[in-house]
């Protein structure tokens, strides 16, 4: 069963203890309809469609957040703490290859209907991402050494085979969470030894 996303903190990053009451509620519906408008249009979503949804100018969507990008980054920095959280979840599991099932199979039904964790994750082992890329590495390595994956697949193998059928499924805008946790399956068996 796909971990069901958490509230978003207040504050994503920043301190908004300090700032009004009525700013910080605010800043609050901001962040939960920017990650449902993103969620929904990936990165095709505008500020206007966050703040309609927020039901908030979009001048104040701009207080809290300079730029389109700014927003954007914000929310892809949620859903990337997500994983961080759920593939380390998976390291403390017992069996690894389970584990890693279960975490590309959370993944790919979670990648169904979020279209910015989407258009993230193929990026994820950029520099900014250190820390996911060592726990997915940490992941595999257990995997293959408890056999059950291939002593060749690498988290390079991973990332260009996930990489690949996510792209593809975003392209042909399929949002079947099954259609998306089968081809995390295939994509493992092909990897199994």
């Amino acid at each position: 069963m796909p971990q069901s996303q958490p509230a978003p903190p207040a504050s994503l990053d920043q301190d908004w203890s300090e700032r009004r009451a009525d700013a910080r509620r605010n800043h609050e519906r901001i962040i939960a309809a920017a990650l449902e408008v993103f969620s929904e249009r990936g990165l095709a979503a505008t500020v206007p469609e966050v703040a309609n949804r927020a039901g908030v100018g979009k001048a104040t969507v701009y207080r809290s957040f300079a730029t389109k990008a700014d927003l954007i980054e914000a929310v892809a920095d949620y859903q990337l703490r997500w994983m961080e959280q759920r593939v380390v979840q998976a390291l403390a599991e017992s069996d690894a290859y389970q584990a890693l099932a279960d975490f590309t199979g959370d993944v790919a039904e979670r990648l169904a209907g979020d279209r910015v964790l989407a258009d993230v994750v193929p990026t994820i082992f950029q520099a900014r991402n250190r820390s996911i890329r060592a726990h997915l590495n940490g992941l595999v390595t257990a995997a293959r050494e408890q056999g059950g994956i291939g002593p060749e697949v690498t988290v390079e193998d991973l990332q260009i085979l996930f990489g690949g059928y996510i792209r593809q499924l975003v392209a042909m805008e399929i949002r079947d969470p099954a259609v998306w946790r089968r081809y995390s399956e295939l994509v493992l068996k092909a990897l199994s030894t």
